[in-house]
């Protein structure tokens, strides 16, 4: 006979099958997809010439692979993306405490900041590419452009709501403002911060990609525009398939990264 579990034990077991139920799901609609996809494009109901196939993109990948040195081209896309996503982590924590630390700056440039955030950065890009030349400084800048606004308004904010008790706690016990920033806020941040990485990291590659669009000759931006400009559409769906998969692996970094940290607090 077996041993009655505990409260505890049946509701962990309970959301551990509830988390391969939901894995299972997942990975059945996406098996289901790739079916109908390739079931359609063979029984002519969509042209593989324009919507191609999954088998036509594996072997296209496989032929990329050999010939058009596409793992170069996703290197160069992962290293625009990383570098411009590392530049908006520090410049995002340096403007946010400048900001916390100076209230009269932070609402002096509080409206511009607003105003940046919400512009269209797809219109700043070709300004940039004019203004600094097609080379991966410009790309790797048009990702932070995406990114960098909207990060040191959330982390700002994120700051602003830190709880007041530990700060008067700290005031009291003789602490200036370092020990308040040190102590505080950047510590008692770290999980708003994380947050903000998750988004930042899918922004920063869609900005080095709109980058890539309008000034690359490598990088998975460039086979995408080139591929639609010489009917290479099988390119394109495989351009996009891997970027949907670089996307997916550099938020599940930040999310295992997350969860990590959370478990340790």
């Amino acid at each position: 006979m077996k041993p009655k579990l505990s409260a505890q034990e049946l509701y962990i077991h309970r959301q551990k099958k509830r988390t391969v139920q939901i894995h299972i799901a997942r990975s059945l609609i996406l098996l289901l997809f790739l079916v109908l996809w390739e079931a359609a494009a063979d029984l002519g109901i969509i042209d593989s010439f324009i919507f191609s196939s999954p088998s036509r993109v594996v072997r296209c990948f496989y032929d990329m692979l050999r010939t058009e040195r596409l793992l170069f081209h996703i290197g160069i896309t992962l290293f625009e993306t990383l570098a411009s996503f590392t530049l908006v982590l520090l410049f995002t924590l340096f403007i946010t405490t400048c900001l916390w630390l100076n209230d009269r700056i932070s609402k002096t440039l509080e409206p511009y900041l607003v105003v940046l955030n919400s512009l269209p950065k797809s219109a700043l890009a070709p300004l940039l590419i004019v203004w600094l030349g097609g080379n991966y400084k410009t790309i790797i800048i048009t990702g932070m452009s995406v990114a960098i606004f909207g990060s040191i308004l959330s982390l700002y904010t994120a700051f602003t709501e830190t709880d007041s008790e530990k700060i008067k706690l700290v005031k009291t016990l003789g602490g200036g403002r370092k020990d308040i920033l040190l102590r505080v806020m950047l510590p008692g941040n770290i999980p708003s911060l994380l947050s903000i990485m998750k988004v930042n990291i899918g922004l920063c590659l869609v900005g080095v990609i709109i980058g890539e669009f309008i000034a690359a000759k490598v990088g998975l931006g460039y086979l995408i525009i080139y591929g639609s400009q010489v009917f290479k559409l099988d390119w394109v769906i495989m351009s996009i398939l891997v970027l949907c998969i670089i996307a997916m692996g550099l938020y599940q970094c930040i999310n295992q990264a997350e969860k990590r940290y959370l478990k340790k607090i």
